[in-house]
């Protein structure tokens, strides 16, 4: 059981800016075999949504706060994930997953008042499908 609470917890953090390998902490996991495999992907999956509904969180309700020192994005990542939101709109979210780039798309969905419905089903199908894709590899080469 804590196996599976520490996957949530780096899974969630590794959404956000706090940095954070998920990956390996459920390469492991699968290679350790004490758990079923899709036990691992929907916990892995709920912590990383989690993380990044943290991040639409703070776009759409601390928006007015960015430039701030404590503001968890530079201005600089900030302008960059809006242009790409702005250019691409809901289908950028489907880079949710990327490292680096990820994180500021999932807060300027918020940013930018991505429906949550919309925003929940895209993020879960992109973090989901790169954790099933780890996943199918981690099997396949081991």
């Amino acid at each position: 059981m804590l196996a599976l609470i520490g996957l949530f917890f780096a899974a969630l953090l590794a959404a956000t800016l706090v940095p954070a390998q998920s990956e390996t902490v459920l390469v492991g996991l699968i290679l350790a075999g004490a758990h079923p495999l899709w036990g691992l992907l929907v916990v892995a999956t709920a912590g990383n949504v989690l993380g990044a509904l943290i991040n639409w969180g703070l776009g759409r309700f601390l928006a007015h706060h960015a430039g701030a020192r404590w503001f968890p994005f530079s201005p600089k990542a900030l302008e960059r994930a809006r242009k790409a939101y702005a250019r691409w709109g809901h289908w950028s979210l489907w880079g949710a997953w990327l490292p680096i780039v990820g994180d500021p798309l999932t807060f300027a969905a918020g940013l930018l008042r991505e429906p949550l419905w919309r925003f929940l089903a895209v993020v879960t199908l992109a973090k989901g499908g790169r954790y099933l894709v780890l996943a199918w590899a981690t099997v396949q080469l081991s």
